[in-house]
């Protein structure tokens, strides 16, 4: 697993990372990623909540709001967080959450 770096640029609060695609928005990129693994907050790794999310809609236990209480949360650990956890050892780059 590797860990990147956020990088805060913009006054809008955009915030990206070295992706193996290059360079990616966190909030529209990795929030939907099958590779991302959390959020690293101080030195806490915090697991990405809509992957536990996502999996509990695969077997009936999650509404549709919790899945967007989930994005929402990502969000916000974003703005508390330093780096991104990702399991793209392999460098190949972006692979849908909600395909797998």
């Amino acid at each position: 697993m590797k860990t990147l770096p956020l990088k805060r640029t913009g006054p809008n609060d955009m915030v990206k990372v070295d992706c193996a695609d290059g360079e990616v928005s966190v909030y529209s990129r990795c929030a939907y990623c099958a590779n991302c693994e959390g959020v690293i907050v101080g030195k806490r790794l915090i697991p990405m909540p809509q992957k536990q999310k996502a999996e509990k809609m695969r077997y009936g236990m999650a509404a549709d709001d919790d899945l967007l209480n989930a994005q929402m949360m990502f969000n916000t650990l974003i703005r508390d967080g330093s780096a991104i956890a990702c399991k793209d050892d392999a460098n190949k780059g972006f692979r849908d959450l909600y395909s797998i």
